[in-house]
């Protein structure tokens, strides 16, 4: 090459690197960083916006944000600054072509008001959430405390006193993470609100994701996902007193707590204390005793790397109340509960459920770069669940000749009051009763209504009595215990690639040991109990008489634990039944996120491998033997390979219109809870019963989930809107319940375990928030939903029992189970409180730190729990297996219509005040919930105790069922109130 063209060449080259250093110094630009007023922290996750544009971008680890790459509007704009919890900033600004604007730094300040409306809803929602009874336990009010949107602050707040769950769903299908390590139990896919119950001032770092939308730590599930932030170095610096004062389930509330904040040595620490308590809340002899102790503390050892250490342990005990009958709520009213009685003087729950579940965890964070972070978590759980409950079932052991019998127990007096033999209908349950019938009825109703409680002092005589005679208790005081050990593993990173790619992913691994076991706790006097069922030792009346049991075999029927015959146990001891389960759950999870002017869409998707093994400790007498169809040892080992996918988008129509899309399918494993038949007495798992069952194709199945919803979202500087449609379709699920009936045709059963297999569920239906700012200071705000939750095909329906009297067919090899065909439950409503609800309600937020709010909440189209049993190929049997001759369909359809609960309205106010003086806040709020006492039924469910077509006829027939749908019902007015220091 000549030298002249080398020249002309090089010429050339630095002309066009001139001009690439000259457009980029051109470009034009706008960065800045964003830190906390009081404490000069930077802030994270701060959304920037340019007014009336699409543009926007977020801070980062060190609260910088940049609108690089961006082509922005030139000349006078509005930067719109705002993060949870912090007073939202417009900052004005002039953007000139060709230049990069440095905002340098810009502090945020603490939105004082906010703080205090968060730390009422975080109460409220404690206050109601620990479950003391199963309807409740299904509660998500607690998931959605963190959330702003106005529809979920609705159903959060006002709608969860009547056990309303968004979109149909109940708490097995969220997800809840304290610092990335999820919190649902694997029992019951559940979270545990109460293991970190009365924490409320470390929950108020919360990230939520609703629905199936994109989650940064974990592929979610369909009712939304929350992480709950308890890092030492997050929380302010500072500390609180206060004090709650309630009629709802605890009376009364103490909490303290003080942060350090990250200290100039790069120590952080966080610690918190908390008792709440009371004899009884708005539901007699519901006592509450509860104590919280939280620490954190954490070492930034440099700018990349941080250590955490947090636990936290809560013990509570909550005494427990239950459904009743119309008959008994006439009787006795809504607040009225029958498993208390008085003992020396004061009131004692037999149904106690404490919960001591200490949990600890190690987190590592490293920044690997401004825009790569990975958190690596260990958790530690440990600790037991245990319900208390009464076993009259105490027995005598007689040897005659060698032979073991068994007497006493059994016939024993029952020790609940709202038995039917109590009642006045039992007495009236004949077609014609007679004039001493009438009187036995008032007698019994004078009865009730004065006393009609739990009569301790008889238990007690009784065994005392036993005592006298040598003989053995006839009445004690145990608990269902479950004693969980679980480590948790996992790693989560979050990268942003580009500043558009945002990529998400985690590894996770569950391991549990699970104990369950009944454990004496009280002998009520008596001396001992003697461990056997004696049922299991009397003869099966329709036998044949050369197929029956001698007196050896009927002995060793009665056993709890072959391999310990006999056994008389004191407290302390486990009997009755006693088995071990493994579980380990691995999982992976990926999501890239892509953000653009016009249109943010995800792709997400997720993997795992769930196990499940019995381990049987008491070979039991009914299932005597090892392995897959016996009671000790081990049981076969399940194993669910699960997968699932999901995404979305948001399409920005401009800066106040967008349409946001989601949808997903994935699979997920039965919880242990619905995988054995009855994992209490034997290890058979409900895949064993399906594939025994020659009319049934395959084995259990992993739920299947499919899910869409689509939103329309307005946002402009008064008015704020979402209104979305949704359609869920969940099948192949599980569902098993416990009963008592005496409809089985060709036997008077007893207790029975109900299996129902390849449930099918759909959930239709659409939420609106909205909200609109008059003034300043004054908003209105509404929310609705309609919703539409069914059963979408009929079940199989499997019935165990270890009765005497459940003989005849049976499934398979699987003795004491039989298959009833499918339940009809194809279009019953799925119950789970109303289904529709909707709010109309405003606010009041001063200048001066006060503020007050009211709403008006209306509910319909609640349902009672139907019986499946009531609906399979028995409802219409005699006890010769052939259909009723007298049965007519017409009468039968109306005995078999679900019953809808009546509408009803709430009104709830709530408001509270703060002062500050000098480095104090000094504050409160109060709220009342149902102003105008409203009576009302958050649920119900059948007895299916009389669910065949002769005997629910009968009881359709009489004025008061002596077997009617029993219900729940809730609160009257009642108040909250809280007052509090910070400094």
């Amino acid at each position: 090459m000549k030298v002249s063209q080398l020249k002309k060449n090089l010429f050339f080259l630095m002309i066009f690197l001139s001009s690439v250093a000259m457009t980029n110094a051109q470009q034009t630009g706008l960065k800045g960083k964003i830190v906390d007023a009081s404490t000069n922290e930077n802030l994270t996750q701060v959304l920037i916006t340019i007014e009336g544009t699409l543009l926007s971008a977020t801070t980062n680890n060190l609260g910088e944000f940049d609108f690089g790459g961006v082509q922005l509007p030139l000349g006078e704009q509005i930067a719109v600054i705002s993060k949870d919890g912090y007073i939202t900033k417009r900052f004005p600004i002039i953007i000139n072509e060709g230049s990069v604007l440095d905002l340098k730094t810009i502090d945020l300040n603490y939105d004082v008001n906010q703080e205090q409306i968060q730390i009422g809803t975080i109460s409220l929602t404690d206050n109601e959430l620990d479950d003391g009874d199963d309807d409740a336990s299904a509660n998500v009010s607690g998931l959605l405390q963190a959330s702003r949107d106005v529809f979920l602050s609705a159903a959060a707040f006002d709608f969860s006193a009547t056990f309303f769950r968004p979109r149909g769903l109940g708490n097995e299908n969220a997800k809840v993470l304290i610092n990335g390590i999820e919190m649902n139990k694997l029992n019951d896919g559940r979270p545990q609100w109460s293991n970190w119950g009365g924490l409320n001032d470390v929950q108020r770092n919360q990230e939520f994701s609703m629905g199936i939308s994109a989650n940064d730590y974990t592929f979610g599930d369909l009712a939304g996902s929350t992480n709950i932030i308890m890092r030492a170095s997050q929380y302010r610096q500072g500390g609180r007193l206060s004090y709650a004062a309630s009629n709802r389930s605890y009376t009364g509330r103490v909490m303290g707590s003080y942060s350090s904040g990250l200290m100039s040595n790069g120590w952080a620490y966080t610690i918190s204390l908390a008792r709440r308590m009371g004899n009884e809340g708005y539901i007699e002899g519901t006592l509450y005793d509860a104590n919280s102790i939280f620490a954190a503390v954490e070492k930034k050892i440099n700018d990349q790397h941080s250590i955490n250490v947090t636990s936290f342990y809560t013990p509570n005990r909550r005494g427990r109340s239950t459904a009743i009958t119309e008959e008994v709520f006439r009787l006795k009213g809504r607040q009225y509960n029958p498993n208390w009685g008085y003992f020396d003087g004061e009131k004692k729950n037999s149904r106690v459920r404490e919960i001591e579940e200490p949990v600890f965890m190690l987190n590592h964070f490293w920044n690997i770069s401004d825009k790569t972070t990975l958190n690596t978590n260990i958790g530690y759980q440990t600790g037991k669940i245990g319900n208390s409950r009464i076993d009259n079932g105490g027995t005598e052991l007689v040897t005659f000749n060698g032979v073991d019998t068994y007497s006493g127990g059994g016939a024993s007096r029952d020790t609940n009051p709202i038995h039917p033999s109590y009642l006045p209908s039992s007495f009236l349950d004949d077609p014609n009763p007679t004039p001493l019938d009438f009187q036995n009825a008032f007698l019994a109703q004078q009865e009730f209504v004065r006393n009609g409680q739990l009569n301790w002092n008889q238990l007690i005589q009784a065994n005392q009595l036993n005592a006298q005679r040598g003989v053995n208790s006839t009445y004690i005081l145990y608990e269902d215990r479950i004693d969980d050990t679980q480590w948790t593993f996992n790693s989560i990173l979050n990268s942003q690639l580009t500043d558009n790619i945002t990529l998400n992913a985690a590894v996770n691994y569950r391991t549990l040991k699970s104990e369950n076991f009944a454990e004496v706790t009280d002998l009520l006097g008596g001396r001992g109990f003697l461990d056997v069922d004696l049922f299991g030792a009397q003869q099966d009346n329709d036998v044949a008489p050369e197929n029956r049991l001698n007196p050896e075999q009927l002995a060793d029927r009665a056993q709890s634990d072959l391999r310990n015959r006999n056994r008389v146990v004191g407290v302390g001891d486990r009997y009755d039944y006693n088995y071990e389960i493994d579980a380990d759950v691995v999982s992976g999870f990926a999501q890239a996120q892509f953000k653009f002017n016009r249109v943010d869409f995800f792709l997400g998707g997720n993997v795992s491998q769930t196990t499940y093994q019995r381990n049987g400790l008491f070979e039991n007498g009914y299932f005597p033997g090892e392995g897959r169809l016996g009671s000790f040892g081990k049981s076969d080992k399940l194993e669910f390979t699960n997968y699932g996918a999901k995404g979305g988008f948001t399409y920005k129509i401009n800066g106040r219109n967008l349409i946001d899309i989601n949808g997903t399918y994935f699979t997920k494993a039965p919880t242990i809870r619905n995988s054995f038949a009855n994992s209490r007495q034997n290890n058979r798992t409900i895949a064993q019963l399906i594939e025994a069952e020659p009319t049934i194709s395959g084995s259990q199945e992993s739920e299947k989930v499919q899910s869409f919803d689509a939103s329309y979202i307005l946002r402009t500087p008064k008015l704020k809107a979402r209104l979305t449609g949704y359609y869920t379709k969940i099948q192949d699920a599980t569902e098993l319940s416990f009963f008592f009936t005496q409809a089985i045709s060709g036997s008077d059963v007893g207790f029975v375990q109900e299996i129902l297999t390849g449930v099918d569920k759909q959930h239709i239906g659409a939420e609106l928030g909205i909200e609109y700012q008059i003034t300043p200071t004054i908003k209105l705000k509404g929310a609705a939903a309609i919703g539409q939750f069914t059963y979408a095909n009929d079940p199989d329906l499997f019935v165990a029992s270890t009765s005497s009297d459940f003989l005849g067919e049976t499934t398979g090899d699987l003795d004491r189970v039989r298959y009833f065909g499918k339940s009809s439950l194809e279009d019953y409503r799925i119950a789970g409180g109303p289904q529709n609800a909707a709010q109309f309600g405003f606010e009041y937020r001063d200048p001066k730190f006060w503020w007050f709010g009211a709403t008006a909440n209306y509910f319909s189209n609640a349902y009672i729990d139907v019986s499946p049993f009531a609906r399979s190929s028995n409802f219409n049997q005699d006890v010769d297996g052939l259909p009723f001759n007298d049965y007519d369909e017409n009468i039968a359809r109306e005995l078999l219509r679900q019953e809808q609960f009546d509408d009803y309205i709430l009104v709830n106010a709530v408001g509270g005040k703060s002062w500050r003086v000098k480095d104090y806040y000094i504050g409160f709020f109060a709220t009342i919930n149902n102003i105008f006492d409203k009576e009302y039924r958050t649920g119900g469910f059948e007895q299916a105790r009389n669910a065949n077509y002769r005997l629910a006829l009968e009881e359709a027939q009489r004025d008061t069922p002596v077997f009617g749908p029993r219900y729940f019902y809730g609160f009257g007015t009642s108040y909250y109130l809280n007052v509090y220091v910070r400094f």
